[in-house]
């Protein structure tokens, strides 16, 4: 069991993590296959260990945030219900996507400001001025917490925040080996497969999540206490 081996389990955790968020398509992924054909696969590789570092970044923001205070039994249930809410909106978002964003208006106000020059640094600065990472990783880093898949030690959150890197860089390691290696661009319809695929798969997540919420609001109702993991 991978609760017998914490630091695994926590690093697992953030390089599934890390890898599934990584797919559906965004500025990030649409700029690695526009300029990975045309570049390589060393900038294509770059941009995306740009755009990694600055998500570990805002994920180890999330673990030194709030989610450290949920660690009552009622605040628990209502981490998992809303993680479970998240997994569903999110699956649901890619699954139904019917067109690629190309990038966001903060991104292009960090690119105005910051003017990236090298490919690592257009990966950092896209990431950077995309709030919606910020929160999706604060929320998942309370999850994982919430879940007790992380502990809620420095230890463990390292090896989380390793594994979401290593996950997104697999991932770019792998998308940037296509477009350039095949030297051609993905097609619009290609590029909403994968989100669609991503969202399939998320929506799996979340009916692993509310079966598990399921259970936990059934002993919590029968015993008025919360399990122990």
């Amino acid at each position: 069991m991978l609760a017998d081996y914490p630091i695994l389990e926590a690093f697992l955790t953030g390089l599934i993590t890390g890898f599934l968020v990584s797919i559906p398509v965004g500025p990030i992924n649409v700029t690695i296959i526009h300029e990975g054909a045309e570049r390589g696969f060393r900038w294509g590789a770059l941009i995306g260990a740009g755009s990694v570092l600055m998500e570990a970044i805002y994920c180890a923001i999330g673990f030194a945030g709030f989610s450290e205070l949920f660690t009552g039994t009622l605040a628990k249930a209502v981490l998992q219900l809303a993680s479970f809410a998240l997994m569903s909106y999110l699956g649901f978002k890619y699954l139904l996507a019917k067109e690629v964003n190309n990038t966001t208006r903060g991104a292009e106000r960090m690119e105005n400001r910051f003017h990236p020059h090298t490919a690592f640094m257009t990966g950092f600065v896209r990431t950077l001025g995309n709030p919606g990472v910020l929160l999706l990783w604060v929320a998942l880093s309370a999850t994982f917490l919430a879940h007790e898949w992380v502990e809620p030690t420095w230890a463990s959150k390292s090896y989380c925040i390793m594994g979401v890197a290593t996950g997104g860089l697999v991932w770019f390691a792998i998308l940037s080996s296509v477009v350039s290696f095949g030297k051609r661009h993905l097609s619009d319809i290609s590029l909403l497969n994968l989100t669609r695929s991503a969202g399939a798969i998320l929506l799996v997540a979340a009916i692993a999540l509310g079966y598990k919420l399921a259970l936990l609001l059934t002993v919590v109702l029968k015993n008025g206490r919360t399990p122990k993991s």
